[in-house]
């Protein structure tokens, strides 16, 4: 998918330990890379990982429609943490639970990426555990400058208050973009379709609806 994208910026959202950014680094050497990432642990790994990388930036911030400091809820898999508290879906599901609490400092998107900065195309991926309309509606002033987004969207809910794909679907289709694919698919015995990747490319053309030919759909799972 990332190859068939060919992105000259990646945005990099809930970058964890870098494991996307890494494939994106592998795949095109010359792309700007510009990752956020507020759990500490994990941060430290992706510096350490691109420290001598001159065209990756890390901001150790979440995304969030505005700019400050919230809780963040660690589960005991770090990389399920989230700015929501994981509910029973997430036990059910994954067996993960809340591990502890810490503050994190927060921006938003169109406050801490200058569009200048950005060269076309532009791939944002998000992997942020539910919050995923905080970080588009983090970048209002910004996706008039993003051609592709890449969000894992559950469809059932795993944490108190969080997105589901039908509310990232309606977000994003009003903003102009249309579904290309479907990716990554996750089933759980408690809930059968449980989360799964989708890429949005945003629609340029007059017309109401987009056909491209999808470039991907329900690949196997992770």
């Amino acid at each position: 998918m990332v190859k068939h994208l060919a992105p000259h910026t990646l945005i990099d959202v809930g970058a964890n330990k870098g494991q996307f950014s890494l494939v994106v680094r592998k795949l095109f050497p010359e792309t700007r890379i510009i990752a956020f990432e507020p759990l500490p642990e994990a941060a430290d790994r992706y510096e350490r990982l691109f420290n001598a990388d001159r065209l990756t930036t890390l901001h150790r911030l979440a995304l969030d429609t505005s700019a400050g400091e919230r809780t963040f809820y660690v589960t005991d898999r770090s990389d399920s943490s989230s700015l929501f508290r994981p509910g029973p879906g997430q036990k059910t599901a994954f067996g993960n639970a809340l591990s502890h609490e810490i503050t994190v400092k927060t921006t938003r998107l169109d406050e801490a990426v200058n569009p200048e900065d950005l060269t076309a195309p532009v791939l944002l991926k998000i992997d942020v555990q539910g919050a995923e309309q905080h970080v588009i509606r983090s970048a209002e002033c910004l996706l008039d400058h993003v051609d592709h987004i890449y969000v894992e969207a559950s469809f059932v809910e795993l944490y108190d208050g969080q997105s589901l794909f039908s509310d990232v679907f309606h977000e994003l289709n009003a903003k102009g973009y249309r579904i290309r694919g479907v990716f990554n698919q996750i089933i759980t015995s408690a809930y059968n379709a449980t989360q799964a990747d989708v890429l949005f490319t945003r629609d340029r053309s007059n017309s109401p609806g987009n056909t491209d030919t999808p470039i991907g759909f329900l690949l196997p799972a992770k």
